[in-house]
């Protein structure tokens, strides 16, 4: 039997959404002591990723995730997850958009136009005509690219100026 199996198969039978528990009790559950790791700060230990992470497996094969983790008052909640979907196997956290033509669509428009919208948000009084640099930066850096290129080309040539 793995280490973490038997809180599986606890939170597995738990009707609660939150599930609060001590370290002790947690302990008690998996029949072991927990590894330093997950007493330290800043650790990933209770991360709720399943690469690499056993326990997190566990907790998240029940439909929980770790949250609220207080190392030194040595408790936490295992909150539950609802899922209506597995998560995809390439690594992403949600599935990306599917662009279907809804009828409210305009004819010939294309399905993507909007996809972004409220995505980023454009501060008031920003003036999107403007330039990206200055004239002094803009000048700044082209002499700063031809420097480049000079060294790049006595390189290549084998000649210094």
């Amino acid at each position: 039997m793995l280490t973490y199996e038997p809180l599986e198969h606890y939170l597995g039978k738990q009707s609660a959404d939150e599930v609060p528990m001590t370290f002790t009790e947690l302990e008690r559950i998996i029949g072991a002591k927990l590894p330093p790791s997950a007493h330290k700060e800043g650790n990933a230990w209770w991360s709720n990723n399943r690469n690499g992470h056993s326990q997190a497996v566990a907790w998240l094969n029940a439909g929980f995730e770790a949250g609220n983790v207080d190392r030194k008052a040595k408790k936490l909640v295992f909150r539950r997850v609802r899922q209506t979907t597995a998560p995809p196997a390439g690594g992403m956290a949600e599935e990306g958009r599917v662009f279907q033509r809804a009828e409210h669509n305009q004819p010939g428009r294309h399905p993507a136009i909007g996809a972004l919208k409220g995505t980023f948000t454009v501060e008031p009084g920003w003036d999107l005509t403007r330039p990206a640099l200055d004239p002094e930066e803009l000048e700044e850096w082209e002499a700063s690219l031809d420097r480049k290129a000079d060294l790049i080309e006595q390189v290549m040539t084998g000649k210094k100026r």
